[in-house]
């Protein structure tokens, strides 16, 4: 009989077990995602950025809009080839924000409806400082979840640089709620019955703040769900919390975890906010969330962020929220959302989840 032992020691995932790991040779990744990742160019290590976040003001705003321009470049190769989605109906409403300046409310619906349906009123990721409800990759998700019977309102709210900057936070926070606040006073005129708020990445981040924003301001009942995809949540560190593995395990994976910092500068100058949940919903305590209504923490396993997103689920639960957590396996950042052509089945199964939410919690 052998007496040879097997050395079955686990070793640790990503980069945390090979710093020379990249999300194209790590084993989890999902192929199909690789493919379109190495025909780009990106499935090594995403680049360092050339500004710090002691960099002066101008130089952070010019790195962001720089950046943008990469993403929303690549939003439209991805986006190349697929087909017009029929059956939608689309409108724009202007109103009117605190300081007089206008707030763009995309409204899409089914052509053919029979009765009220959930609203879903989603906000666009880019970390609160960059991209746009308009481009090419939200336009197509919102039309997507209204053919799957709901009616979609996509905020257009004034971002921390970029395009529609520069206005740091409150600004893209407050824009987001007075466009909530004229959703949930205006649902019969929607014909909506209830209304979820959603978004991924920054935008996950401003959804989960409108939640615990409306429960300090008293009207938390109007929102009756959140759906938050891979939120980006804890803004800035000089060293990643020994909590927040993801950072390590899963850095420059198609996003460099040094972009981060520079986001949270941009977006709360100085970190004067640092600790307010309404800014960064990880900072959230029991008693901030305590009595919001109920949630869904999507996270994917290949994702910087994932571990700031689970921790914020965990939180949910002890404060006795309802709280349904995912991991989805393979799939970088918002992967969920960009490769609708590739990997047609992942994004039927988004925009089912989210619409589904939305539908059970109608009444």
């Amino acid at each position: 009989m052998s007496t040879e032992t097997t050395d079955t020691t686990a070793t640790a995932p990503g980069r945390l077990g090979d710093p020379a790991m990249t999300i194209g040779t790590d084993p989890r990744a999902d192929p199909r995602m690789i493919a379109v990742f190495a025909a780009l160019g990106i499935d090594g290590h995403a680049d360092g950025a050339p500004v710090t976040p002691e960099s002066s003001r101008e130089e952070l705003l010019g790195f962001i809009d720089a950046v943008e321009v990469g993403f929303e470049g690549l939003f439209v190769a991805l986006a190349e080839g697929s087909p017009p989605l029929e059956g939608v109906t689309s409108e724009l409403v202007t109103i009117t924000g605190d300081t007089g300046h206008e707030i763009r409310l995309h409204i899409h619906r089914p052509a053919a409806t029979t009765g009220p349906l959930p609203c879903i009123y989603q906000v666009h990721g880019g970390g609160m400082v960059m991209l746009a409800t308009e481009g090419p990759l939200y336009t197509r998700w919102r039309h997507e979840l209204a053919a799957a019977g709901a009616v979609v309102v996509g905020v257009e709210y004034r971002n921390g640089a970029g395009v529609l900057g520069p206005h740091p936070f409150p600004a893209g926070l407050d824009d987001c709620a007075t466009g909530l606040r004229w959703v949930t006073s205006h649902l019969d005129e929607l014909g909506a019955t209830n209304v979820v708020v959603t978004g991924d990445s920054g935008g996950a981040n401003l959804a989960l703040a409108l939640a615990i924003k409306a429960k300090r301001e008293g009207w938390v009942d109007e929102i009756s769900g959140v759906y938050a995809q891979c939120p980006y949540i804890h803004g800035a560190w000089d060293d990643a919390p020994a909590e927040l593995r993801s950072l390590q395990e899963n850095d420059q994976y198609w996003l460099n975890r040094g972009l981060f910092p520079l986001l949270a500068e941009v977006y709360d100058p100085g970190a004067k906010n640092a600790t307010d949940p309404t800014c960064w919903p990880f900072h959230a305590t029991v008693a901030d969330v305590e009595g919001l209504p109920p949630h869904v923490i999507s996270c994917n396993e290949l994702d910087p962020l994932r571990d700031e997103g689970l921790a914020y689920h965990r939180l949910l639960l002890q404060a006795g929220v309802s709280s349904v957590g995912r991991i989805n396996p393979g799939l970088c950042h918002v992967g969920e959302l960009l490769f609708r052509g590739t990997m047609p089945d992942v994004y039927a199964a988004a925009v089912r989840d989210v619409t589904g939410f939305a539908r059970a919690l109608a009444g």
